[in-house]
């Protein structure tokens, strides 16, 4: 992984979703097994460099996946579990949904990146229904990666369109899974979950201590 040190947000501006990608595939070690969720995860496959060595892993059956496809390349048979046209890289394979889940709920998985709608200061996930009496859940597999991915990774922004964090003391919304999220990335921070708080490794456009501020919860500087 690498270690690079928060900024203070001096001259920085937020990420938009394919800046965050890119941190992502970064700190993602070479000859890693990952799973990128549906939503903005997905993008993480178009950053990640030629001799990698990262495995991609699909719900719906596939692994070694390559990055989305384009114009010609793209194959209505072959797709992400978020019904994006992919590619394959060489050695890929395909096989039953129960076989891909028994690769997740097996331990196998070195990593998955998730969408988030909270994440709380303990690691707790809630990414599946907001609770709404109007929204539709949808539970997936990321239940199943929660718990059985050796690390979890959120990508999301930190603030609802609203303006009301997403990192948050405590989960309001159904949870996903408990204590299970290490690190998460976002528009305006890199924060790790740990026990001894949430660290900022990196800033976007703001302070450490302004973001703490807006987020209402202690953030740790990273140590050297």
């Amino acid at each position: 992984m690498n270690t690079r040190q928060p900024s203070r947000g001096a001259g920085n501006r937020p990420l938009d979703q394919h800046a965050i990608a890119a941190l992502v595939a970064r700190d993602i070690p070479h000859g890693s097994y990952v799973n990128l969720g549906i939503g903005r995860p997905t993008l993480v496959a178009d950053h990640l460099p030629s001799g990698s060595g990262v495995v991609l892993h699909t719900e719906n059956g596939m692994l070694n996946m390559g990055p989305a496809a384009q114009d010609d390349a793209i194959d209505p048979e072959l797709t992400n579990a978020g019904k994006i046209p992919v590619t394959e890289l060489p050695g890929a394979a395909y096989f039953h949904h129960a076989d891909s889940f028994a690769m997740m709920r097996g331990g196998h998985l070195d990593i998955c990146v998730l969408g988030a709608f909270q994440v709380s200061a303990a690691g707790d996930l809630a990414n599946w229904h907001t609770g709404a009496p109007d929204a539709i859940p949808a539970v997936g597999g990321a239940m199943d990666l929660a718990i059985g991915a050796k690390k979890v990774f959120v990508m999301m922004t930190l603030f609802t369109k609203d303006g009301a964090p997403k990192l948050v003391p405590r989960c309001t919304y159904p949870l996903t899974g408990l204590g299970c999220v290490d690190r998460v990335y976002s528009d305006l921070a890199v924060l790790d979950v740990t026990p001894r708080g949430v660290v900022a490794r990196e800033t976007f456009g703001i302070g450490v201590d302004e973001l703490a501020g807006r987020l209402d919860l202690p953030l740790l500087p990273a140590r050297s």
